[in-house]
């Protein structure tokens, strides 16, 4: 598929800067985080005092006359998986990024950290529905094949429903994964689906948010349109009583999210499109390993 200009442009500027992070940061904290998902066989070899006799291989060491143990190896290959939010909330922004520019920025990143370890990399785009999948696998042409896809696709919908894309991954992976869920998470009806992801795959919800959202500037009448519905409306944001409101819609709105998300027992980043949107990553990571 070509590629328009600008749209090259952005995604050599992405690898670009991405790079540099992974590279001076963010690979070592990646590599600490996910050691893999478990232990496979290696070789048989001779029992010395001190192995633990549970490893002891009773057909083998039958076979030979001598004790035999087996010996095995951390399974290093970690599959990761990228959901992102790409539905009409995603376009919202007052600040540095817009909260998409703000996760595909964070999916970039893992990606390359996943191309350096060596990890197969997947990624779902959703909005009310799954927009596109993209299978894990390895290698430097696959993960550009994941950068052009986050800044080329177009969604089909505008809206917002967690629970079908958490439901299609549940089915979609077949062996324990990594994956990270990018959203603003103001949905509902997604804490079920998403812990039971979460009791099957080692989930992380990464929070965007942008403080702009959380108060209405005093500019008099204004027509705003929703985001995911398309609706537009007139608004009287010199109102103080039309701004209390909103601030407490707003407010509830959030408080119902954390409840959610924290029935789902996942792990949890926050983040913000007017601060650093990379540092709440790696110190979730420096957590993980008790740095």
């Amino acid at each position: 598929m070509s590629l328009p200009p600008e749209i090259q442009k952005k995604v050599k500027l992405l690898e670009i800067s991405t790079r540099k992070l992974v590279n001076n940061l963010f690979s070592g904290e990646y590599h600490s985080a996910f050691k893999g998902q478990g232990m496979t066989f290696s070789e048989f070899r001779e029992y010395v005092p001190g192995d633990d006799v549970r490893t002891i291989s009773w057909p083998v060491t039958a076979r030979t006359g001598k004790p035999y143990i087996k010996k095995f190896d951390e399974e290093r290959e970690n599959t990761l998986m990228l959901m992102v939010d790409i539905s009409g909330s995603s376009d919202f922004g007052g600040q540095q990024y817009f909260k998409g520019e703000a996760l595909n920025h964070l999916a970039a990143l893992l990606s390359f950290s996943a191309q350096r370890n060596k990890d197969p990399v997947g990624l779902m785009l959703f909005s009310d529905q799954v927009e596109h999948y993209v299978p894990p696998k390895k290698g430097k042409g696959h993960v550009h094949r994941i950068l052009r896809d986050l800044y080329y696709f177009k969604p089909h919908s505008t809206g917002t429903k967690l629970s079908v894309a958490l439901d299609s991954m549940i089915g979609m992976l077949k062996k324990r994964a990594t994956v990270f869920v990018f959203s603003d998470f103001l949905d509902e009806g997604f804490e079920r689906s998403l812990r039971y992801l979460g009791q099957k795959h080692d989930v992380t919800a990464v929070v965007v948010e942008d403080s702009i959202e959380a108060q209405l500037p005093n500019v008099g009448l204004v027509d705003v349109r929703d985001a995911e519905t398309g609706e537009i409306m007139t608004i009287d944001t010199s109102s103080p009583v039309f701004r209390r409101d909103y601030e407490k819609l707003i407010a509830q709105k959030k408080v119902q999210r954390d409840e959610m998300l924290t029935k789902s027992r996942v792990g949890r980043v926050d983040v913000r499109c007017d601060g650093d949107i990379v540092d709440p990553l790696v110190q979730f990571f420096r957590r993980r390993v008790g740095r």
